[in-house]
């Protein structure tokens, strides 16, 4: 590899070497990090834009998190080149590639935040694409507003929260739980058991899922917890089993996820008894556990690799010849690759109005962003920097594949916190660069939007 785009990475001084390799002693870190700025074969040309990319490939989480990276690269490949959906712009936005820079926290909540100081402060990148937990994006926000640097985060998440330092292009609570507690309620029954990892985004979920239906007259009968990367769970089996609910409702993440399916197969709980419902539970969770152990069971998300669009075949063609015919195509790295297009698209759009790249103006040009995404038609809403996207349910096949069993006519519009805990709040802003309190109390019952179709 051409040294110089080694350089990131590897020019460490020895004070350096300390701060960094202290925090990777044994999990290898610093090699996992050996991706570099740009790969060995990329003539990036005169002026790249320097883009940060942060998602962990080792750890707990990296058996999706690694499928965010590889559907980034994808998208940067796609736009450095101009193909794919860049095709007819020309290789790079307005001439100039995207240098990415890499880092692998490990699945390590401070690491994140360690990471990112590094990107914006030593590698002095514009932006980053990064996290997957809500307890990664939690551990970075503080760095981000303090620095005042833009984040991407690709992940559906608990809601209530709303920087001017975040573009939130995975699901908001109203375009995930809302729509599938109600699914639940009148398909399987009105007792749920909720299980999830042991930190915010799944008892936030939980939170906002029970109260959902509580509101429709269901109730819980179990609420469990298991430390982020558990995988022994007959205990809370016993427990679902005693409880006897309707449907399970899984918000495990990460390795936990295939232990679970397994055990709770094996343990002679069949879908057609006690479906799960799951959010975070994707393909590539499936590919891992095995497909006969989800057939049967349910995801609600955005985006799955059956949705029959142009741009979703496109999508999984491209994919795959990149990275392997064996790979799938998930909600997550689908959210994360449409939202390196909207970066793009931004940065496009500032540098032919004569400006410089920079928070200011990626914030002001990302807003309002529109993209032809696999999903289908997809915007960045310019009053609280989420993402109008599909909401989906997909009930999983024998083939590891999901039959879209629900669907939205249009993208709709996201609000940052629940309105069945939180009614008439919404996040909004009225220019870019507005630091009052994007809170606001509207008293009022909010309808469901849709974005309207090009």
């Amino acid at each position: 590899m051409d040294k110089k785009n080694q350089q990131p990475f590897y020019n460490f001084g020895r004070r350096k070497f300390l701060k960094y390799g202290s925090l990777a002693v044994g999990t290898g870190i610093l090699a996992a990090c050996s991706g570099g700025a740009s790969s060995s074969n990329e003539d990036l040309g005169e002026n790249p834009i320097k883009v940060g990319v942060m998602y962990s490939t080792t750890g707990t989480i990296a058996i999706v998190e690694k499928s965010l990276q590889d559907a980034t690269f994808l998208a940067i490949e796609q736009i450095n080149t101009g193909t794919g959906p860049w095709s007819g712009k020309g290789e790079g936005i307005e001439g100039r590639k995207i240098q990415k820079v890499v880092v692998n926290p490990d699945s390590n909540w401070d690491l994140y935040n360690q990471m990112s100081k590094r990107l914006i402060d030593e590698d002095q990148v514009v932006c980053v694409l990064g996290c997957y937990t809500s307890a990664s994006r939690k551990s970075v926000l503080p760095v981000f507003e303090e620095k005042d640097s833009i984040l991407y985060y690709p992940v559906y998440y608990e809601g209530n929260e709303c920087s001017s330092n975040v573009f939130y292009t995975g699901a908001a609570p109203n375009q995930q739980i809302t729509d599938s507690i109600p699914y639940c309620y009148k398909n399987f029954g009105a007792k749920g058991f909720f299980i999830g990892s042991d930190y915010i985004y799944p008892k936030e979920s939980n939170r906002i899922a029970k109260a959902e239906l509580e509101k429709i007259g269901g109730k819980v009968v179990g609420d469990e917890y298991a430390a982020l990367g558990t995988t022994e769970f007959i205990t809370i089996i016993n427990k679902i089993k005693q409880a006897k609910p309707d449907f399970v409702l899984s918000n495990l993440v990460g390795d936990s996820i295939p232990a679970f399916y397994r055990q709770y197969k094996d343990a002679g709980i069949t879908a057609d008894k006690i479906p799960i419902m799951a959010y975070p539970t994707t393909e590539e969770e499936i590919l891992a556990m095995g497909t006969e152990y989800a057939a049967g069971h349910y995801t609600s998300f955005n985006y799955f690799q059956t949705v029959d669009t142009p741009e979703n075949k496109a999508f999984v063609e491209q994919f795959k010849a990149m990275f392997g015919k064996n790979r799938v195509t998930n909600g997550v790295m689908e959210a994360a690759y449409l939202q390196t297009f909207f970066m793009a698209q931004a940065m496009g759009d500032a540098l032919k109005a004569g400006k410089e790249l920079n928070t200011k103006t990626i914030r002001e040009y990302t807003r309002g962003q529109k993209f032809q995404a696999p999903q289908g038609l997809v915007k960045i809403d310019p009053d609280n920097y989420h993402t109008y996207l599909y909401s989906r349910i997909g009930k999983w096949k024998a083939d590891g594949q999901a039959e879209i069993v629900f669907s939205t006519p249009a993208a709709v519009k996201p609000i940052a916190w629940s309105q069945t805990l939180y009614p008439g709040r919404v996040c909004t802003r009225p220019t870019p660069d507005d630091r009052s309190s994007p809170i606001k109390e509207t008293g009022k019952d909010l309808q469901v939007k849709y974005l309207e179709k090009i």
